[in-house]
C-alpha cells in the first residue's frame, strides 16, 4: 500500500508574538475604525431613513436600497461606472506593465524618462481634466485643429458631444493621468527580481516571451494585483474627472455613481444619497475580494 502524502504542518506563532503583533497593529486599527468604519456605519445608518429637507425624517429600513434597482439614473450610472472601470484599468495595466518593462532596462536617459513619466500623476486631477477639456473643445481645441489641419477629418468633431466619444475622451484622460501609478508599482516589482534568474533562463535557451510569461509575470503578480486593486477602487469612485470634463453629459450618459450620489445629497435627499454611497462601497469591497481571491495575494506573501 503506497504511503500517503502528508501535508507539512502549518507554522504556528507563539502567543507572545501574537500579542506583540496585536499591540503594533492596534494604533492602525484604531485609525481605520475612526476614519473608515465610523463614516461607513454612519452613512449606512443615515440610509435607513427618508431624510429630505421638505419632509419629516422617518425610518424606512432598507427601502432606499430596494428603490435603487428601479432608479434609471442609478442603473445608468452603474453601467457606465463599471464599463469605464473595466476599460480604463485594462489599458492602465497594459501600458503600465509595458512602460515598466521599458524603464527596467538600461539605456541612456533612463533616469530622465523615469522622472518625466511621473508628471501626469503629479498633476491634480481637476487640473488635468480642465486641460483635456480644452484639448477636446469643439471650437478651439488643439485636437480638432490637428485633425482638420493634417487632413484626418473634413470638419471639426464634437468629442464631448456624443456618448461614445465622451466615453473614450474620459478613458484617454484617465489612462494618461493614472498609468504612471501602475508603472511605479510594477517597476518596483521588476527591480526586486534577481538578474541571475534571467541569466540562467538565457543559458537554458528560454526566449524573450517565455522569460516574460514564465518568470516575470508570476514574480510580479502580487504587485500587479495590488496595483489593479488600487486603480479599480479609484475608477469605481471617480468623480472629479467626469465632473470637470463632461459634467455627466451628454444627457447624463457619463454620470458615475459618485456623481449621482452627490446630486442626491445636493438636492437634500440624504437618505438616497447615503444608500448610493453604501452601494458603491459594497461594490468596491466585493470586487476587491475577487481580486484577492483570484490573485492569490495571501498565498504570495506567505
Amino acid at each position: 500500500m503506497p504511503n500517503k502524502i502528508v501535508a507539512p504542518p502549518r507554522f504556528r506563532y507563539a502567543k507572545t508574538d501574537l500579542r506583540t503583533a496585536a499591540l503594533f497593529l492596534l494604533p492602525t486599527l484604531l485609525v481605520v475604525a475612526l476614519f473608515v468604519m465610523v463614516p461607513v456605519l454612519g452613512t449606512f445608518w443615515n440610509s435607513l431613513f427618508r431624510d429630505v429637507s421638505y419632509l419629516p425624517r422617518s425610518f424606512v429600513g432598507l427601502s432606499e436600497y430596494a428603490s435603487l434597482i428601479s432608479r434609471e439614473d442609478f442603473l445608468r450610472a452603474l453601467r457606465f461606472t463599471l464599463a469605464f472601470t473595466v476599460v480604463a484599468v485594462f489599458f492602465e495595466a497594459v501600458f503600465g506593465i509595458g512602460f515598466a518593462l521599458l524603464l527596467n532596462e538600461v539605456f541612456p536617459g533612463r533616469g530622465i524618462l523615469r522622472t518625466l513619466i511621473l508628471i501626469p500623476w503629479a498633476i491634480p486631477t481637476i487640473v488635468s481634466a480642465k486641460v483635456w477639456k480644452l484639448i477636446f473643445d469643439y471650437s478651439y481645441g488643439v485636437l480638432n485643429f490637428l485633425a482638420t489641419t493634417l487632413g484626418f477629418a473634413d470638419a471639426r468633431i464634437n468629442w464631448l458631444g456624443t456618448p461614445l466619444a465622451a466615453f473614450w475622451a474620459l478613458i484617454v484622460a484617465e489612462v494618461w493621468k493614472t498609468t504612471p501609478f501602475m508603472v511605479i508599482l510594477v517597476l518596483a516589482g521588476l527591480q526586486a527580481i534577481s538578474p541571475d534568474i534571467y541569466k540562467q533562463a538565457r543559458i537554458d535557451g528560454a526566449s524573450l516571451w517565455r522569460r516574460f510569461t514564465l518568470i516575470t509575470l508570476p514574480l510580479i503578480r502580487p504587485v500587479v494585483v495590488i496595483a489593479l486593486v488600487f486603480r479599480t477602487i479609484d475608477s469605481l469612485r471617480v468623480f472629479d474627472l467626469t465632473y470637470v470634463l463632461t459634467g455627466g453629459g451628454p444627457g447624463g450618459t457619463t454620470k458615475t455613481l459618485s456623481m449621482v450620489g452627490f446630486e442626491y445629497y445636493a438636492n437634500d435627499a440624504f437618505g438616497t444619497g447615503s444608500a448610493i454611497s453604501v452601494a458603491t462601497f459594497l461594490i468596491v469591497f466585493l470586487i476587491t475580494l475577487v481580486y484577492i481571491r483570484v490573485g492569490k495575494i495571501g498565498e504570495s506573501i506567505q
